[in-house]
């Protein structure tokens, strides 16, 4: 049986005093002691974030790394430095990735393979726009994009996929269950075909727009194993009611 997984995306937000005040109250909460937790910082605040889980059962990822080890690439952070420092997950091929920096999907294969050799877990991101899915092209977009990712990886054993709506995140909106489901369950039948993955264990989880008020419903469909968590991983009470949500 797949444990179900809450990840906290917490983009370009935070500050020191921000970070230590919100996981005061994570760490200490009962509902965490459920499912699978970890948060995924901005890098300045990885060292704080994981002194301060160090003993909690909260683990701690990146929101992106490099797809090389080391070398001249100014600005950049290898994945071999996030796991030196202690970070178990990487989030790979996020849309505001693929949009605002260009990423294709065979950088983002380029990065799951880094991710993968230096002992992260990848927690790669797919999903189509509004326009996509008004056309009736949303699971060709998806397909193709974890084609594009996954295809003739080596070592696939530790991954995990997000499906984030593009119209989805930041929005408002949500995919209905019903919706989330199908596409969850297109996205695990075409993991089947990928060599390498075992399609049944893969934990996938739904992101965009996901709340306390509506997490319970998605965790109650067959393919959905947890969320990718946005702007309420950023409010303690929603996060842990979100949490809670998942260990019901």
């Amino acid at each position: 049986m797949r444990q179900l997984l809450v990840v906290g995306n917490w983009k370009m937000n935070g500050s020191r005093a921000s970070v230590a005040a919100l996981l005061e109250s994570l760490v200490s909460a009962p509902a965490m002691a459920g499912p699978e937790i970890a948060v995924c910082p901005t890098y300045v605040h990885l060292p704080q974030v994981l002194s301060l889980c160090a003993e909690s059962a909260i683990s701690v990822g990146a929101q992106d790394c490099s797809h090389m080890q080391s070398g001249a690439y100014t600005g950049e952070v290898a994945p071999a430095m996030l796991a030196d420092l202690g970070c178990r997950w990487v989030i790979l091929g996020h849309s505001e990735r693929r949009q605002y920096h260009g990423e294709s999907d065979a950088l983002v294969a380029a990065k799951i393979a880094a991710a993968v050799e230096a002992g992260l877990q990848p927690i790669v991101c797919v999903g189509e726009t509004r326009e996509q899915r008004e056309a009736g092209e949303a699971e060709h977009v998806v397909s193709a994009q974890l084609d594009g990712a996954l295809r003739g990886q080596v070592n696939l054993d530790s991954l995990v996929v997000a499906y984030e709506p593009v119209w989805a995140i930041g929005t408002g909106l949500t995919a209905t269950p019903r919706q989330a489901q199908d596409m969850h369950e297109c996205i695990r039948g075409y993991l089947d075909g990928i060599e390498g993955v075992a399609a049944g264990a893969t934990r996938l989880l739904y992101g965009g727009s996901v709340k306390a008020d509506n997490a319970a419903e998605l965790f109650a469909q067959p393919d959905i194993d947890g969320a990718l968590v946005g702007g309420a991983a950023l409010k303690a009470a929603e996060f842990i009611a979100i949490v809670g949500a998942a260990a019901a």
